[in-house]
């Protein structure tokens, strides 16, 4: 279980959104009845997606992991 501002990397794609898999978000919302709101977040702070979604499309940083940037298409907002 996650809970707010816990920082989560993306397990799949979601191309609609330019996200790719490995992509870091920030939980911005946790349902009770299951799901997370995650926002994505350009270096600077701007939004660029919050996505719904579920324990199995999200999971937490290990240790010796390196984060990574990239260009996106656009900011979706």
């Amino acid at each position: 279980m996650y809970k707010e501002h816990d920082i989560v990397g993306l397990r799949r794609d979601i191309p609609d959104l330019d996200l790719v898999e490995g992509d870091v978000g920030a939980v911005v919302g946790v349902y009770r009845g299951g799901g997370y709101e995650v926002e994505f977040s350009a270096p600077e702070g701007e939004t660029l997606a919050v996505v719904t979604l579920g324990d199995e499309e999200i999971r937490r940083r290990e240790a010796h992991e390196i984060l990574h940037v990239r260009p996106v298409a656009r900011v979706i907002g």
